[in-house]
């Protein structure tokens, strides 16, 4: 397992809101206006049948149909979730793309346990890399390798990083390239492996770079002074990456843990 992208990236479950208000299917049209109408913080609600998602109602919904529909003739039935074990950036990537503000969170079962929104990914952003946060994964592979490391801070060439991550998101990549070159993008986290230069975290602003003739970024860098079997390394020798090129660009649609509530329904 790659200990950066898959211990230390933001999950929704750590971001998200648990306690969510939520209708049932046979309230009416009626009923649920008046609580959006009421309430300062909903503009529309899931529907569940004992905590499992069915849909989703909002205020647009509810305009033309009669006060005493029920919801479930009103509501959408075919809305995104996504799971709890999801990457806060990718959710974020759905709900911009999507044009969405609150992204329900279902388990495995399709039950609800949480929602996430717009204003929580622009709060799990806020906690980006750190001297800090690079430390505690040196501590972590100095635990785990049973050795003592050393971090530094320099300039890498992007041609010298062997990639420890397969894919990357087209849409990402474009605001990765906004920060470039606005001059905000945070360093990446390279581990240096008795001279093999393992891109641990900052994938996407690699891409971003090569594809601006950027050459050099700035990196905080875990020095290893001998080699050391790591998982990373042994997933970029599984999936032959070599070089920054064989990184693939694919979009978010294909992201495993974004269903549909009628393709959950379908898979029962």
């Amino acid at each position: 397992m790659d200990v950066v992208s898959d211990r230390t990236k933001p999950r929704v479950e750590e971001y998200m809101t648990r306690d969510v208000a939520t209708v049932a299917p046979d309230e009416t049209v009626g009923e649920v206006a008046a609580r959006i109408a009421e309430s300062d913080e909903h503009s529309g609600f899931p529907v569940c049948e004992r905590r499992r998602v069915e849909g989703f109602v909002s205020a647009r919904d509810l305009l033309l149909a009669d006060d005493d529909d029920p919801l479930f003739k009103v509501m959408t039935t075919d809305l995104l979730v996504a799971h709890p074990e999801m990457k806060v950036t990718e959710a974020a990537r759905v709900i911009l793309r999507s044009g969405i503000q609150k992204l329900p969170v279902v388990d495995d079962a399709g039950n609800l346990v949480g929602i996430i929104s717009n204003a929580d990914v622009i709060r799990s952003q806020i906690e980006r890399a750190t001297p800090e946060k690079v430390g505690k994964l040196m501590r972590t592979l100095e635990e785990i390798h049973d050795t003592d490391l050393d971090q530094a801070r320099r300039t890498v060439a992007l041609a010298d990083l062997t990639p420890t991550q397969g894919r990357v998101y087209a849409d990402e990549l474009e605001g990765r390239r906004y920060e470039l070159e606005h001059g905000l993008a945070e360093p990446l986290v390279v581990i240096d492996n008795d001279g093999t230069l393992l891109l641990a975290d900052g994938h996407h602003r690699v891409l971003a770079a090569d594809r601006l003739g950027i050459d050099e970024m700035d990196a905080y860098v875990i020095v290893v002074d001998r080699e050391i079997d790591l998982g990373m390394a042994k997933t970029a020798e599984k999936e032959e990456l070599e070089r920054i090129d064989d990184i693939d660009v694919v979009d978010y649609a294909r992201h495993p843990l974004v269903q549909t509530t009628k393709r959950l329904q379908t898979d029962e």
